[in-house]
């Protein structure tokens, strides 16, 4: 089952928010996987939370999935909310 938000409608509390800044977290290299090496290029980089999604597989957990919008590009990506963080001023 995916949720997506729309608006101002939120069903479940997300860690981050439309609009807030995050940093790209760095990718763990003794575990390196092709989606790590796509994301590799970001790590670092602080990014805006452009929109997020949740899941719910069949009898797991709530898991989320947030689309970036990285400063440096206009680029959107799509990463698990263990591969971001808040950015602090």
């Amino acid at each position: 089952m995916i949720y997506l938000k729309f608006g101002k409608e939120e069903a479940m509390a997300s860690r981050y928010n439309i609009g807030q800044k995050v940093i790209i977290k760095q990718v763990n290299s003794s575990t390196a996987s092709l989606r790590d090496c796509t994301i590799e290029p970001y790590a670092g980089q602080v990014g805006e939370i452009a929109n997020y999604s949740w899941l719910v597989p069949p009898g797991g957990e709530v898991f989320y999935l947030y689309t970036v919008r990285v400063d440096h590009s206009y680029k959107e990506i799509v990463l698990y909310e263990d591969e971001i963080t808040s950015f602090k001023k």
